[in-house]
């Protein structure tokens, strides 16, 4: 999301609230009930849910219906611009990658290498992995292939490869520098990068261990049936039902022979011998392809932090090649030559391919883009700095002070970055004269506080709903209380350090 800082945290900034603050807190809070009720009980698509609730919500807080509309579409138009061409570009990769048999080689690595029972493990550290220099949707899109493929493969749980792996993700984007969310809050609040780093580092394994497989666990307990969906899988065919009789703690590790992997590796057998085998690409080939965009992002990260002001050819160069979309673009410039070269794709399979992956994410463009326009529409209304401003008034410690005001903004607009952005704003007159230790505790507090309640006006939960076909209620279940369990923990471990310091 830190690509639509300037639309959405810089344009709130000279909008006053519409109405009172009880008329705003009620009409954000009928808005998010009524989107709900439309998609569960109505069945009423999400997109257009999204749409005209948004609408009404800003003519109901005040805002002119000229302005509610220009409002939504000016979210809608900034979230298409940042994530909307992400998820589009990380389609098309993500497609190729399975298509050229990629994702394949990945998986036969993986699955080769650990045991049914480690792969939640594997699949968290790798979401940290990548996460670290890499925006939360980029992430996602990057590794959502190999979540399917590793689920329908190896027979485990949906949930217990997809948590984990989102998990390390969803930490990394809020705690851990070279992140530029956690990035902007040491920058405004004047925190030492290397000790930020130091505890953000620290604090992120205990939490994603809690949030990724300890959570996945129970959740596939609480959800045993959850299908694998079709994206891709490279198949035609429907998804995978997952149960719970699949349990991973009876399966025999890897390559051995037993339940419910028999009946996988006998369908894959005769899938074989009935189908031409075609050449795909390494292992190492498909990596090199999956790490280009990671380290072209981190490379920017490490130089910006280094040379904050340069402006010479070099660290140009080097800011524009880890500007998410480019970084992106040249991973999928990079799985066109050999991705389709390593697998003999014909160029008429890449365009076709390029074709059913836009076609299988429109709908999760639309809705991204209308959660993005009902979140530009509570900043707008005023709704984020009305909360901040009431906890800033409430007394408490600085450290949970600063995880309050970011996690009330995070509530009221859904973005992550808007939190971090606003509560390092109006916290840094308050963090004038703390010691290094302290305001790294600060950047820590607010870096949790951004991951709190993710909900219905957040386009995160939109894209972990479609691209893991959970029900809204599913999501709830899962994304939302996985991201809510970080931020508890990152504010425990925060006052934790605090009061040995």
């Amino acid at each position: 999301m830190f690509p639509l800082i300037v639309a959405t945290a810089g344009g709130s900034a000279d909008v006053p609230p519409a109405s009172g603050p009880a008329q705003l807190i009620t009409v954000a809070l009928i808005a998010v009930v009524l989107i709900i009720a439309l998609i569960s009980w109505l069945k009423v698509h999400p997109f257009l849910a999204l749409t005209g609730t948004a609408i009404c919500a800003g003519i109901a807080a005040g805002m002119a219906p000229g302005k509610s509309v220009d409002s939504f579409t000016n979210g809608f138009g900034a979230t298409m611009a940042g994530v909307g061409v992400l998820i589009a570009i990380g389609a098309i990769f993500g497609k190729l990658l399975a298509d050229s048999g990629g994702a394949d080689a990945i998986v036969d690595a993986l699955l080769h290498r650990a045991g049914f029972r480690s792969l939640p493990w594997i699949m968290a550290v790798i979401g940290a992995v990548v996460g670290l220099p890499m925006f939360f949707e980029v992430g996602l899109v990057l590794l959502m292939p190999i979540i399917l493929l590793v689920a329908r493969r190896s027979g485990v749980h949906l949930l217990k490869v997809a948590l984990p792996a989102i998990a390390g993700l969803s930490a990394m984007h809020g705690l851990v520098p070279p992140h530029p969310g956690p990035l902007v809050a040491i920058s405004t609040l004047n925190a030492n990068i290397g000790l930020s780093l130091a505890i953000g580092a620290a604090l992120a394994v205990p939490l994603v261990v809690l949030a990724g497989p300890v959570l996945s666990f129970a959740a596939a307990r609480w959800m045993p049936h959850v299908r694998v969906p079709e994206m891709f899988t490279g198949e035609g065919r429907g998804g995978v039902l997952q149960t719970n009789s699949n349990d991973d703690s009876s399966r025999p590790p890897a390559g051995s022979h037993g339940g419910h992997s028999v009946g996988l590796e006998l369908q894959e057998q005769t899938q074989l011998s009935t189908a031409v085998v075609r050449k795909r690409p390494s292992a190492l080939v498909t990596t090199i392809g999956i790490l280009l965009p990671i380290v072209c992002m981190l490379v920017r990260a490490v130089n910006e932090s280094l040379n904050p002001n340069a402006t010479d050819s070099f660290s140009t160069l080097i800011h524009f090649i880890g500007t998410p979309t480019i970084a992106l673009g040249l991973a999928l410039i990079y799985a066109m030559i050999f991705f389709v070269r390593a697998s003999n794709m014909r160029q008429s399979d890449v365009g076709r391919s390029a074709s059913d992956a836009l076609l299988s994410v429109a709908g999760i463009l639309l809705i991204v883009g209308a959660g993005g326009g009902l979140k530009q529409i509570l900043i707008d209304a005023g709704i984020g700095s009305l909360l901040a401003k009431a906890a800033l008034g409430s007394g408490i410690s600085i450290v949970l002070l600063s995880w309050l005001v970011a996690a009330l903004v995070r509530v009221a607009t859904g973005s992550a970055t808007v939190a971090t952005v606003t509560a390092s704003g109006i916290l840094a007159p308050l963090a004038v004269g703390l010691s290094s230790p302290e305001l790294s505790l600060l950047v820590i507090a607010i870096g949790a506080g951004s991951l709190f309640l993710s909900h219905v006006n957040d386009p995160g939960f939109w894209m972990v709903k479609e691209f893991l076909g959970l029900t809204v209620s599913q999501t709830f279940k899962t994304w939302t209380l996985m991201v809510t369990l970080l931020s508890f923990a990152g504010l425990a471990g925060a006052l934790l350090i605090e009061a040995f310091i």
